[in-house]
């Protein structure tokens, strides 16, 4: 059986838990720790989802929001449904199969 697993970010919830509203909150408590990231990274980082993120930059936010990687990143897994495969069950030919066949055409000599 396949499972299925995701997960769901949730900086934003934990920021808001710590009384930080915008990503232009977290960009210098970030840098007093050393990552150094632009204001648009920082702007992504919060409101979107990562794909990939640093064990640093995961450390960092912990230190900042004292909280664990288990309070930002929210996992799910469930079972994935198996697709079914027909065995045996064609559908059964047209009856008058003669008549869905094209005709052949007829090539006439120029006059």
């Amino acid at each position: 059986m396949k499972r299925k697993v995701g997960y769901t970010w949730r900086l934003r919830d934990v920021m808001a838990q710590h009384q930080i509203f915008t990503a232009t909150e977290l960009v210098p408590l970030l840098r007093e720790r050393g990552i150094d990231l632009s204001a648009s990274q920082v702007h992504r980082l919060v409101s979107g989802t990562p794909e990939r993120l640093s064990l640093q930059v995961m450390a960092v936010l912990c230190d900042i929001l004292s909280c664990t990687p288990a309070d930002l990143v929210a996992t799910t897994a469930e079972n994935a449904g198996v697709r079914k495969t027909a065995t045996g069950d064609l559908p059964a030919p047209p009856a008058n199969v003669a008549k869905l066949r094209p005709r052949a055409a007829r090539i006439l000599p120029d006059a």
